[in-house]
């Protein structure tokens, strides 16, 4: 696949500044070499985090304002937007999306009568759909103890970002909905682990696609049906589903051949 990842750019950027520490600390070098030299290493050092935190958001932007389209091998497409796959199929156009789903609860938190109200909504909700929805679930062990220290930590996230939400003059009350129910989902990962139930981790991400006689028809369609599945699958199951673009994506397309063998891999690999 020819691509133009956060991590390729990330090294790229570390390089820049490991050359800019030979200039500036090169007892050869002139003054002028020397500022450039710094300029170049603090320059790769921000690049560097940028990339490796928010790669995901900067490469996107990167390769639609220098309208970069990537090719694979197999004849796959990703556009300059990045976020969706385009491939030809005979005079047709197959455009595919990824979302991640993030659950708050399970069905062991929730009673006998939610469950069966749970499946119901499910039901009705694919069955509302007139195309194609694949979900699909990646289970792995957790280790109990870095586990209670992520939980304990996010809830603390969480109740910060309440806060501060809280503290507006003019609070989004949907933000102000999604917090409280994080909040909420980490309380109930605490209790269950505190009363010694083994945690089992889930990563969750739907795919979809659409056919179209051009590229832009079969995005155009995609597009449609992605907004439509994110308030479908919201509303239906309780749960947070967001458009995975960049890295994210191509990582759930990856894992359409082989996901990662092992917990820890896995945990590394969380959308």
């Amino acid at each position: 696949m020819a691509t133009l990842s956060a991590k390729q750019l990330m090294y790229g950027s570390i390089g820049l500044a490991f050359l800019g520490a030979i200039l500036a600390l090169s007892s050869s070098a002139s003054g002028i070499l020397g500022i450039i030299g710094g300029l170049f290493a603090g320059l790769g050092g921000l690049g560097a985090v940028v990339f490796f935190k928010y790669g995901y958001l900067v490469v996107p932007l990167i390769t639609k304002w220098q309208k970069i389209v990537m090719v694979t091998d197999t004849g796959y497409e990703i556009p300059p937007s990045q976020d969706v796959i385009i491939k030809k199929v005979g005079n047709e156009y197959y455009a595919s999306a990824f979302l991640s789903v993030k659950i708050f609860e399970s069905a062991t938190e929730r009673g006998p009568e939610q469950n069966v109200a749970y499946n119901k909504y499910f039901e009705r909700a694919i069955s509302n759909m007139r195309y194609v929805v694949k979900i699909c679930y990646l289970l792995y062990a957790e280790d109990v103890a870095e586990k209670r220290r992520t939980i304990e930590t996010r809830k603390a996230e969480s109740q910060l970002r309440l806060a501060r939400e809280r503290d507006k003059a003019d609070p989004d009350v949907l933000k102000m909905d999604k917090y409280e129910r994080e909040i909420g989902m980490w309380d109930n990962q605490l209790q269950r682990l505190i009363k010694g139930v083994r945690p089992m981790g889930v990563l969750a991400y739907a795919m979809t696609s659409a056919t179209g006689v051009s590229k832009e028809a079969a995005v155009a369609t995609l597009r449609a049906q992605v907004r439509e599945l994110k308030v479908t699958l919201q509303n239906a199951l309780n749960v947070q589903v967001e458009q995975l673009t960049a890295d994210e994506m191509k990582k759930c397309f990856e894992w359409e051949y082989a996901f990662p063998s092992g917990p820890k891999e896995l945990e590394e690999n969380i959308l």
